[in-house]
C-alpha cells in the first residue's frame, strides 16, 4: 500500500488531500500541531502524528518515529498567510517570523529530516502559490506572503537538484484561489476541485519536471 505523509493535515487543503488519498486506497499519515483536536483527521481514517513544522524537536521526533518507513509521497502543505499589506507597509518581527518560519523554514526542516524516508522514485509536493511567482506578479499586495512563497520556490528548486540522483521528484504547486479558512468564502474553487487537480499533477510528474512550478490544472508557472 502506497504511503503519503501530509503536513498541516487537520484542515483545509491538507484535510482534503488526506481524504482523497485515503479514498484512493493509500495509507496516510496526517500531521498536525494538536492531534487531540484533529477529530476530522482521525475520523477520516488517517494515522495522526504530532508535527509542528516550526518546532525542531517535533521534526526530529517525526524522523525517528518513521525510522524504517518508506514514503511514496511527502506533501508539504502546512502554511500561513500572515498579515496582508502593500510592499511599503510596516511588517512586525512577529509577523515576519511566523510567516517565514512556517512557509520556508518548516519545509526546509521537513525535507532535511524526511528526504531519506522518501523511496527512490517517490515524490515531494510543496504547496506554494502563484503569489510567489516574480514573473507573474502584477500587484504588490500581501508582500510578506509573496516573499515567503518565492523563497519556498527557491528551496524546492535546490532540493530537486540535490535529490535528482536518487530519482525523487520535487515540485511546487499553486492550488488556485480556494475556499478555505485562508482563501475565504469568495474564492474561485472548492478544496475538492483543487486537490483533485493537484493529485493529477503529482501523479503525472516525472523526473524531467522535477524542480518545476505548476498550478492545479497542470499549467506551468514562471518563477
Amino acid at each position: 500500500m502506497a504511503l503519503a505523509l501530509i503536513t498541516g493535515a487537520n484542515r483545509g487543503l491538507g484535510l482534503e488531500f488526506t481524504r482523497q488519498y485515503l479514498h484512493g486506497g493509500w495509507r496516510v499519515i496526517g500531521c498536525c500541531r494538536d492531534p487531540g483536536a484533529a477529530h476530522e483527521l482521525a475520523s477520516a481514517g488517517a494515522e495522526v502524528m504530532k508535527l509542528d513544522v516550526t518546532q525542531a524537536a517535533d521534526v526530529s521526533a517525526a524522523s525517528k518515529r518513521l525510522a524504517g518507513t518508506s514514503i511514496d509521497l511527502l506533501v508539504c502543505n502546512a502554511g500561513v498567510s500572515g498579515a496582508r499589506g502593500p510592499a511599503l507597509s510596516p511588517v512586525t518581527q512577529a509577523d515576519f517570523d511566523q510567516v517565514m518560519h512556517t512557509n520556508v523554514l518548516g519545509p526546509m526542516w521537513i525535507s532535511a529530516a524526511l528526504a531519506d524516508h522518501v523511496r527512490p522514485g517517490g515524490k515531494i509536493a510543496y504547496l506554494s502559490s502563484r503569489m510567489g511567482s516574480i514573473g507573474a506578479m502584477n500587484n504588490a499586495g500581501s508582500t510578506l506572503y509573496r516573499a515567503s512563497k518565492a523563497a519556498l520556490n527557491a528551496v524546492v528548486k535546490a532540493i530537486s537538484l540535490e535529490l535528482a540522483s536518487r530519482g525523487v521528484t520535487a515540485i511546487a504547486l499553486h492550488p488556485g484561489w480556494v475556499k478555505t479558512d485562508m482563501g475565504g468564502a469568495g474564492a474561485d474553487i472548492d478544496a475538492a476541485t483543487s486537490v483533485a487537480g493537484m493529485r493529477a499533477v503529482i501523479e503525472g510528474a516525472e523526473s524531467r519536471v522535477s524542480g518545476h512550478f505548476f498550478d492545479y490544472t497542470g499549467k506551468e508557472i514562471p518563477w
